[in-house]
């Protein structure tokens, strides 16, 4: 599956909303998001215009194994 292009930091933090993720903290460029579905799960995204494919593939594949989905799945769900 390929992955969208030009994903920003930003519209990733908002499509994980979805997923319950919340913002907690930023340090530098990195923003951290949590959720407490499936038990407490945390992620950094980095607050960039354009996310790195290899960057975005990264989260989006903890965040699917998290959630017991496949990436083709939980990109889907996000609408991304």
């Amino acid at each position: 599956m390929k992955l969208p292009r030009d994903v920003s930091g930003q519209q990733l933090a908002k499509a994980l909303r979805k997923l319950g993720y919340q913002f907690t903290r930023q340090r530098g460029s990195h923003m951290r998001y949590t959720t407490q579905q499936n038990g407490e799960h945390h992620i950094a995204i980095p607050d960039h215009t354009s996310l790195r494919i290899g960057t975005l593939s990264d989260v989006l594949k903890d965040v699917a194994n998290h959630h017991g989905l496949t990436v083709p799945d939980l990109v889907s769900k996000l609408r991304l």
